[in-house]
């Protein structure tokens, strides 16, 4: 059975994208700017994973209640306190970095004391100081993972496409990356390692948008090759745009359930994809396909007849 308000989404149709090209080129630098601005003044939130602190494990013989943990170690004013199922309901991992000035291992003791009193019993697998040179390791390790996907989807880009294409695509994904920090810059909300994997998740959302979009592209400059650039690339926007609707308004479904439901252990990966899904849809019909008329010149404007660029078969 077919969800009945998909036949309310247009089939064909033709909006003037390029038309706006520049007005959205103005937008995105200005944001981009700001972004840049907020990360370089306030900084990201960093979390224990990259700041340090200390992991503790539990193990109890029933579910274990994680709003109850929280509000019984709310008091010990303990800094980016997480606590999350781990592996099984009846375990816990919770994170959290000591007082200013506090010792690590009296903070512990009396943490796990809290923790009886509430889980008769417990068990702590495991204790983990995270100290500043690991955690300065990982932030180094999640910057250069999502260094490597950029370069890599470049790479694929231009030899499925054209070089113009894959260029395209990296600033499509530049794009959406420092507008996802420099949001996440902004709110403050805590960048962790799930952060990290939210932005790889976009960089792949993003890719698959602007990849779809390249395609077409390519397949009406080959049918239309008396047609201006500007125009064949509003033809091809508005001929993939109702599967690019149709895919957003499904993801972004499933994330704001995970928001809503997922509490706060997901809140920080869920809030940026939703992000980065409305950021990545926009420089797919935005920045990535419109950068080809910044690449040929020669071709823009209504008059000019489009050698077409060069694209492999």
């Amino acid at each position: 059975m077919r969800w009945p308000l998909i036949r309310y989404i247009p089939k064909q149709t033709n909006f003037k994208f390029v038309r706006f090209a520049r007005l959205a080129a103005f937008i995105s630098v200005i944001l981009v700017i700001g972004s840049l601005i907020s990360l370089f003044t306030r900084g990201l939130n960093l979390g224990v994973d990259f700041k340090g602190g200390t992991i503790l494990e539990a193990s109890w013989s029933k579910p274990i209640n994680l709003g109850a943990v929280r509000d019984k170690l709310g008091p010990e004013k303990l800094g980016d306190l997480q606590v999350q199922n781990f592996g099984s309901s009846t375990e816990a991992l919770i994170r959290f970095q000591p007082p200013a000035n506090a010792d690590a291992s009296t903070t512990v003791d009396r943490i796990k004391g809290e923790l009886r009193e509430i889980m008769p019993g417990v068990e702590f697998k495991r204790v983990e100081v995270v100290g500043p040179k690991v955690s300065g390791e990982l932030f180094s390790a999640g910057i250069s993972a999502l260094a490597i996907a950029m370069g890599l989807v470049m790479l694929y880009v231009w030899f499925r496409f054209e070089l113009q294409m894959g260029v395209g695509s990296i600033v499509a994904l530049l794009h959406d990356i420092i507008l996802t920090l420099g949001f996440l810059s902004i709110t403050q909300i805590e960048f962790s390692l799930n952060s990290i994997a939210a932005l790889l998740t976009i960089i792949g959302y993003s890719m698959n948008d602007t990849v779809v979009v390249f395609d077409r592209l390519r397949e009406n400059l080959r049918k239309f090759k008396k047609m201006p650039l500007g125009d064949v690339i509003d033809l091809s926007t508005n001929e993939t745009l109702s599967r690019t609707i149709i895919t957003g308004l499904t993801t972004l479904l499933a994330l704001i359930a995970l928001t809503i439901l997922g509490g706060d252990t997901l809140f920080a990966f869920t809030v940026a994809m939703i992000f980065g899904v409305v950021i990545g849809t926009y420089s797919s019909i935005y920045v990535a396909a419109p950068f080809i008329l910044i690449w040929a010149p020669k071709n823009r404007g209504e008059n000019v007849k489009a050698e077409v660029v060069d694209v492999r078969p």
